[in-house]
């Protein structure tokens, strides 16, 4: 039976949306046999069938049957029973000792025949076998994904940002919201992505002002949460604002300050309004008609004119020029980058025009998706104090605990399907759930040995004829005794590299080594440093000052112009790009890469080395593809744990782990006994990890004498006393 499935559901049930028939049409070619697809088909559609389609959707059921059981039947999984004759007469009742497995394998005892002999296994089957199930969990973690974000994706596809920053704050919802609240409360809501739930009755409390850190779990949901919120799938009032800053802009022709400036739209829209109203009277007085006619129009066109500049005064739109360079160097544009074309910036560049043209619009919620994967240290100092007076609310997701401690005024924890709230910044949030917790064992600990107590006395005391009655008593009392629920044990993960053999002195040595790319642009003149098995250097300093030339001249990935590179032919270096991600292959499992990168194991042993950075299970054999960012990033630590180096040098390793996992690798690292040098904005990491701060900057490279908080104030006090 050869059916359209997306053309049935459209003519049976017509009032089904697009965005769900495609979705549906993809689902039931996609499931497993074992997957109850009709109950899924008819869940979906039983509200758009409401109303007089009723009939339509029992037919287009009916088709669904049966196209399954024709396409179980084209794949050869539907066998039909056979009947077989046995060779003579078997009277079971003289037979009790008679093999099980006779009845199933056609008139042979086959436990009779295997007596006594090896058990052999067909390993071609065994593979055949293997093989199958792996390709199941593919296809079930490609389904996962299936464009579950493709109810998302679709509503995005086509529309400019003009197109969908008015459709989820119309130009009168400025006008609209005053006077009104700008908290958010809804009750109870349910988030789901494709198949997954995300959320289920959870308090979304958002209060006007406040703002807000959102943690939890790598793949528990935060960012699709803030998706669903931008796009108002969960019903957040009219009159307010909201902004997403998820995807870097597209570069064009449009200059930096451009592009922010273009951002609020509706200040750009109230800009072109005025330019129309002001021709339309030039005109008017140029006709010069004196007529009751056209002074009409001019006092209308007027009226309008002056409607326009109240709304431009109250947005402050003359001040948007001074307002968007400020943001932009803030953010590390000096001023000639501003006047560039934004099509002549790199990706990372490109995130930071986004997150400046969302500050500038000012919306009443402004959601952040780990802003600071995407700028350095500098930028990260002067986010964090602009941020600490924003004026309305924000919701931001963020591994980074001191731009947390920072920056939030509440924590919202998301895991188990719903939505905690705490008072206060990181810090505080951690020791009030790391206290309640406790209490919590402790309360369920107690709770259980009251039962255990009631259980034993009963068990004990309940067939003695003197105690009958006071059994029966502690009985009523166990059984009137709510349901427990255990808490939930604490989350933690540990990482292990493994140790390093000693080797002499020097290690790694840069004598007043300096570096270009032409002999007319040197990145970086006179570095001195020496590196050893108990180095612990972080480098720190503005984007593009030659802190990742620095560290590929370390690797031997690139040649000094002048001065001396001397390394020790014993060392080994594992090196921890910023672009990690793209040196994986993402057609591959996490197993089959390892293999392919380091042969000779076997697979149990490649498996138990990822299980040593968190990939454990059948994580390992999804293709790498199909992992989130920071369990690709466990992979890349694992590729770097099987070099056994001497030398870690690590560019912006943080990025994409959630703080259970970067806990683990600082844990990992302060246990590993090799040389660290790394590059990194999070100011917890390298306060734990490294015991020297060297600063990058105006071509050097030099030892800063204080800590990490010092460098951000003096980075926050330069850029103030800016003009």
């Amino acid at each position: 039976m050869d059916i359209d499935i997306a053309d049935e559901i459209r003519e049976l049930v017509p009032k089904a949306e697009e965005i769900l028939v495609e979705y549906l049409a993809g689902y039931i070619e996609d499931a497993d046999e074992d997957e109850d697809i009709v109950s899924v088909t008819r869940s979906f559609l039983e509200s758009p069938a409401e109303g007089g389609n009723e009939a339509g959707l029992e037919e287009l059921i009916t088709k669904v049957e049966r196209y399954l059981e024709e396409k179980r039947i084209a794949d050869g999984k539907v066998r039909q029973p056979t009947l077989t004759r046995l060779d003579k007469v078997v009277d079971m009742s003289q037979a009790p000792a008679m093999s099980s497995t006779i009845a199933m394998s056609e008139g042979v005892d086959l436990s009779s025949i295997n007596k006594g002999k090896a058990s052999r296994v067909d390993m071609k089957k065994l593979e055949k076998a293997e093989a199958k199930i792996k390709a199941k969990i593919e296809k079930r973690s490609r389904r996962d994904l299936y464009e579950g974000s493709k109810l998302i994706d679709m509503q995005k596809k086509q529309q400019s940002y003009e197109e969908m920053f008015l459709k989820v704050n119309s130009l009168e919802a400025r006008t609209a919201g005053k006077g009104k609240s700008k908290d958010i409360h809804l009750p109870a809501i349910d988030v789901t992505f494709g198949s997954n739930r995300i959320l289920q009755g959870a308090s979304l409390t958002l209060a006007h002002g406040r703002r807000y850190g959102l943690i939890g779990r790598n793949g528990v949901g935060k960012s699709t949460l803030l998706r669903h919120i931008a796009l108002r799938e969960v019903p957040i009032p009219a009159h307010i604002t909201i902004l997403f800053v998820e995807q870097e802009i597209v570069g064009d022709e449009t200059t930096a300050l451009e592009s922010v400036l273009k951002a609020d739209v509706w200040r750009d829209h109230l800009l072109r309004e005025e330019k129309t109203l002001n021709e339309r009277l030039l005109k008017l007085e140029e006709a010069g008609g004196d007529d009751r006619v056209a002074e009409e129009a001019k006092s209308e066109l007027s009226t309008q004119l002056a409607d326009v500049h109240a709304r431009l005064a109250e947005m402050e739109a003359e001040s948007g020029p001074a307002r968007a360079a400020l943001l932009l160097a803030g953010l590390g544009f000096a001023e000639s980058d501003q006047h560039r074309a934004t099509k002549t910036f790199s990706g990372g560049w490109r995130m930071r025009l986004a997150l400046a043209r969302a500050l500038f619009v000012k919306p009443d919620l402004l959601m952040l998706d780990e802003p600071s994967n995407h700028i350095d240290l500098n930028a990260l100092a002067w986010l964090e104090d602009y941020l600490q007076t924003w004026p309305s609310t924000l919701l931001v997701v963020s591994h980074d605990r001191a731009f947390l401690d920072a920056v939030a005024t509440d924590i919202v924890h998301q895991h188990s399907a719903r939505l905690d709230y705490y008072k206060g910044n990181f810090t505080q949030f951690y020791a009030t759930k790391t206290e309640r917790d406790r209490n919590a064992r402790r309360e369920y600990d107690t709770q259980m040995t009251y039962r255990a107590h009631l259980q034993a006395f009963i068990d004990r005391w309940r067939y003695n004829a003197n105690r009958a009655a006071q059994a029966q008593m502690k009985i009523k009392i166990l059984e009137k005794l709510p349901d427990l629920e255990p808490p939930e044990a604490e989350e933690t993960e540990k990482f292990k590299f493994p140790e390093t053999e000693k080797i002499s002195p020097p290690l790694l040595q840069l004598s007043e080594v300096s570096f270009g790319y032409s002999p007319d642009s040197i990145i970086l003149r006179g570095v001195n440093i020496d590196i050893g098995l108990d180095s612990r250097i972080a480098v720190v300093g503005p984007n593009g000052a030659g802190k990742s030339t620095m560290i590929k001249l370390l690797t031997g990935e690139l040649n000094p112009l002048a001065g001396q590179l001397n390394r020790n032919g014993r060392l080994r270096i594992a090196y921890f790009g910023q672009h990690h991600l793209e040196t994986l292959t993402p057609t591959l499992s996490p197993v089959a890469f390892l293999a392919q990168r380091f042969p000779g194991k076997s697979e149990q042993e490649y498996r138990q080395h990822l299980g040593a950075f968190g990939i454990t299970g059948l994580t390992g054999l999804q293709t790498i593809g199909t992992l989130s960012g920071g369990q690709k990033s466990r992979v890349a630590f694992s590729v770097l744990s099987m070099q056994r180096p001497h030398l870690l040098l690590l560019d912006e390793p943080t990025n994409h782990l959630d703080i259970e996992g970067l806990d683990a690798l600082m844990n990992a690292l302060q246990a590993w006994n090799g040389g660290v040098i790394l590059i990194s904005h999070d100011e917890r990491f390298i306060t734990t990890v490294s015991n020297e701060l060297w600063v990058c900057g105006d071509g050097q490279v030099a030892k800063y004498k204080g800590d990490v908080q010092a460098y951000k104030s003096l980075i926050v006090s330069n850029l103030k006393l800016r003009p």
